[in-house]
């Protein structure tokens, strides 16, 4: 049973495009919670398929618990904004049009927050696949693997709450917008990382509760993973042309390591050198081949299956390389 206050208003924004074949599983989840005093605020940013038609039909049947919104600029920094202040709640929280959110979500999360534990609370993203195909399965096990995304407690999980520096879908309290500001609208992505990075720097708060679970349905493609991981890793280094200290060192493993393979491929090509000077600086990459080969096993055993063993391999490479072929990329970009 909660023991929040009735009054305390969650207003949930959802920054949507094109989500008609995962929305509504999103609006069930929410509306299935045991906090009953929210509003659900959807920004959809100028969907073309049938998002909106989707969208409306919910609004018929619930129409005092669910608004939509317009937004003409359609990156999601702006059309977090534009639910940031058209919210009504004593407290917000930014979701996903394409992850669903346990019973206990935002209850166990105000919870956190009206006992001064913290002042944002999140839970553990569990990341499952879109399909039941062996790429869906093994991309899906990469993105919540340690050597494949860090060390996100978020994705990784915890025993127990836990002060971190970001979570996936935060429960804030409102008067934080008031006092450093909403997301910057000139980050297309990883306006979230430069956001955290405010919040910590103002002395805020954050904390995992990890009872809160959300489900987030991971690319089915290699195509859709490198794409959306270029796009991830070029924001991380273009965003410090607009503001200082957007993103902590860790971010540039992955530009650090494809510049590596970069200076190793002409290091091979060079017939002059040395082959115990071509061996030596091969070692790295020979390590990471091998802890690449290993983690791939630990999810092909988990499944028992040759299949997704490989497509797991695949699947670090393309996360770590397009990551940081798209970081060498937001440097160069001058626009």
């Amino acid at each position: 049973m909660s023991t929040i206050n009735s009054q305390n208003k969650v207003s949930i924004i959802i920054p949507v495009y094109n989500e008609e074949k995962t929305i509504p599983k999103t609006l069930e989840s929410l509306l299935n919670n045991d906090y009953n005093d929210l509003e659900i605020i959807i920004v959809d940013g100028m969907s073309n398929d049938r998002t909106k038609e989707v969208i409306e039909e919910y609004i018929s049947r619930y129409p005092t618990k669910i608004k939509l919104l317009e937004n003409k600029k359609k990156y999601t920094p702006s059309g977090l904004n534009i639910g940031i202040q058209n919210a009504s709640g004593k407290y917000i929280m930014i979701a996903s049009g394409h992850a669903n959110y346990s019973e206990n979500y935002i209850s166990a999360c105000v919870n956190a927050i009206e006992s001064n534990l913290c002042d944002v609370a999140g839970g553990i993203m569990e990341t499952l696949p879109r399909d039941n195909t062996d790429r869906a399965i093994a991309i899906s096990e990469v993105l919540k693997h340690p050597f494949g995304i860090g060390g996100a407690k978020y994705r990784t999980g915890t025993e127990g709450n836990e002060y971190v520096d970001t979570v996936a879908y935060g429960i804030y309290k409102k008067e934080i917008f008031d006092k450093v500001g909403l997301f910057d609208e000139r980050l297309i992505r990883n306006q979230d990382i430069e956001f955290n990075l405010r919040l910590k720097r103002a002395g805020y708060r954050v904390m995992l509760i990890p009872q809160a679970k959300a489900y987030y349905y991971a690319r089915d493609t290699f195509k859709k993973l490198w794409q959306n991981n270029y796009s991830n890793g070029f924001w991380v280094t273009h965003s410090a042309k607009y503001v200082k200290r957007a993103y902590r060192l860790r971010h540039l493993i992955p530009l650090l390591f494809v510049t590596y393979l970069f200076t190793l491929l002409i290091f091979l090509l060079i017939p002059s050198i040395p082959n115990i000077l071509r061996l030596i600086y091969s070692t790295p990459f020979f390590f990471y081949i091998a802890l690449c080969v290993l983690s791939s096993a630990q999810i092909g055993i988990k499944y028992n299956n040759d299949k997704i063993f490989m497509n797991a391999l695949i699947a670090f490479l393309v996360l770590h390389i397009s990551y940081g072929i798209g970081s060498i990329s937001g440097l160069i970009d001058k626009d």
